[in-house]
């Protein structure tokens, strides 16, 4: 049996009705599957692979076979290959059928009875494509028509408003669980016992220098007790943290070190030392005293 489409062709199409059906049927959300799933994209490339090495084998065994006839065989061989498939046959019988087309010796039965210096112009009926595509652009004319003139179906800015929309509430609930996204207006305490180690490491890297190990403060102030210069309380902590602390004697700004979801670590763990009893406490400094019970 012939092939109907070359090699080259044939990979590339039965490769992409594979990707076609995998994309169905694999739920992947935004991101096509074989990114979202790594598993995908090495399964496609297995498939690749697989319909190259087939191609490849097919390609040797019919060149081994056909090495091995005689010039006759050889003789047939290639005429068969040659000769179009009856599929090809017949989509150009069909093709001619609709075009209505008339041979050289019968064009002379649809000459128009004009000419421009000796010219003359055939009465053939338009290709089967154009006059298709033309009727079907009518087709779509009337539906659009009907559904947005006279239903009154929704406008592209109707959509546009729609996608908007939903959009908002996707970032909304992206920003629930991206953490590197708080800021001084969403931070909240955390409580999560990673939260909290992950923040007793940063305090000890960066922080023990001026507030000591356990909180009692040395260049830094006491971080133990109700007074706070610039206000005590998760969003007033994460706030000094990020921005720093008074102008040319307070802490430096954290933010270019630290990650968001970081200060919200640090100043989780930081809030921790409330109520605890430190070696060497610094006297208390601030005006501002802050009770945990009654947040700010």
């Amino acid at each position: 049996m012939r092939n109907l489409t070359p090699s080259w062709l044939r990979v590339p199409i039965l490769f992409f009705i594979i990707f076609g059906i995998v994309e169905y049927f694999v739920e992947s959300g935004d991101e096509p599957a074989f990114i979202a799933q790594p598993l995908i994209a090495l399964f496609l490339v297995l498939v690749l692979l697989i319909l190259i090495a087939i191609e490849g084998i097919s390609k040797s065994i019919k060149n081994v076979l056909y090495q091995s006839l005689d010039a006759a065989g050889k003789a047939r061989f290639d005429a068969r290959e040659q000769e179009p498939s009856k599929l090809m046959l017949w989509i150009q019988s069909t093709y001619k059928k609709m075009l209505g087309s008339k041979a050289i010796e019968e064009e002379h039965e649809i000459i128009l009875d004009h000419n421009y210096d000796g010219i003359k112009e055939l009465d053939n009926d338009l290709p089967p494509w154009w006059l298709y595509g033309f009727y079907a652009s009518i087709i779509f004319a009337v539906i659009y028509l009907v559904k947005y003139e006279v239903f009154d179906g929704d406008s592209q800015i109707d959509e546009l408003k729609t996608e908007y929309a939903q959009a908002a509430i996707a970032i909304e609930e992206y920003k629930k669980t991206a953490k590197d996204l708080v800021d001084y207006n969403t931070v909240e305490v955390l409580t999560e016992t990673a939260d909290l180690n992950a923040g007793k490491k940063i305090f000890e890297t960066n922080c023990v220098a001026c507030h000591k190990i356990d909180g009692g403060g040395g260049i830094g102030p006491n971080l133990s007790d109700n007074h706070w210069i610039l206000g005590g309380g998760i969003k007033n902590v994460f706030k000094t943290i990020s921005e720093g602390g008074r102008d040319g004697k307070g802490m430096i700004a954290w933010k270019q070190s630290l990650k968001p979801a970081e200060i919200a670590q640090v100043a989780s763990y930081v809030l921790q030392f409330q109520g605890t009893t430190p070696a060497e406490p610094k006297p208390a400094e601030g005006d501002i005293i802050w009770d945990a019970e009654t947040e700010e």
